[in-house]
């Protein structure tokens, strides 16, 4: 189970949050070594432990490069968690329209491409996929790039009917890439930001600046292989620098609407 953060035993009362990005990592399911690397356990109770002085009203369960196509965990643990938390899943091109609407049921609410770790489906199925699960269940993508690549994927992802990048773009190179895209719709998770090489406040202002509506918060939970892991710090610092009305946007609202969410308290069952 994760250790407590030194400064866990201090949280005071927080705005509402719901959570765009967080693995449950469920030894009881498939796991694949991704160059080698497997995961510790971070199951739902871990981290409804973890969360337990954040006013939690929801989240999405991301899979990681190490659960590839598996299906299991996720539908477990989105049991566990509840309705007010939804599912960003991994699946081939050949997943067909009723797996799509069974998961979609399940809480599933995007296709995530993994271009930095891969595990996922193929780059070259991102435009056929993404228009095929948005016309079929209403999903979106979800990329794990690095802003370097996004010139070359630009073209693409403008004409996509929804997408959101994880980790705020990963890299200070070609960021100006990154907000071009918010500019065009595209959402942006404020996530992980002990994996990026620039200042997180700057990149937190100027996504809100250029796209209100697409910045979106998560935690990162539980930090597989990140430099540095998740802290407090990480939530305060987005209230710190974007006001509380700005945050009450990033931390909830934005999120909320994006991956349809239902209205309900998350608890373990």
């Amino acid at each position: 189970m994760l250790e407590k953060s030194s400064d866990e035993k201090h949280m005071t009362a927080k705005p509402k949050l719901f959570d765009t990005h967080l693995h449950i990592i469920d030894a009881r399911f498939p796991l694949t070594p991704n160059n080698g690397y497997l995961p510790a356990e971070f199951t739902a109770s871990d981290y409804l432990q973890r969360m337990r002085g954040y006013e939690l009203a929801g989240g999405a369960i991301v899979s990681g490069s190490f659960q590839a196509f598996d299906q299991s965990y996720l539908l477990t643990a989105l049991q566990q968690l509840g309705p007010s938390f939804v599912g960003v899943t991994q699946l081939p091109a050949t997943v067909t329209d009723t797996e799509l609407v069974q998961l979609n049921a399940a809480g599933v609410r995007a296709v995530r491409f993994n271009l930095k770790r891969g595990g996922s489906e193929d780059i070259r199925h991102l435009q056929y996929f993404a228009r095929r699960v948005h016309e079929a269940v209403g999903w979106h993508v979800e990329l794990y790039v690095d802003s370097r690549e996004l010139p070359e994927l630009y073209p693409t992802l403008i004409k996509l009917p929804a997408v959101s990048i994880d980790h705020l773009g990963l890299a200070q190179a070609d960021f100006p890439t990154l907000l071009k895209l918010v500019e065009k719709g595209v959402h942006v998770k404020a996530t992980g930001f002990g994996r990026v090489d620039f200042d997180v406040p700057t990149a937190l202002r100027d996504i809100f600046a250029a796209n209100p509506d697409a910045l979106m918060f998560g935690t990162d939970l539980p930090s597989t292989r990140a430099p540095r892991a998740y802290t407090d710090d990480d939530f305060r610092l987005v209230i710190d620098t974007l006001g509380t009305e700005n945050a009450r946007k990033v931390l909830y609202d934005n999120a909320f609407r994006f991956y349809q969410c239902k209205t309900s308290s998350p608890t373990a069952r």
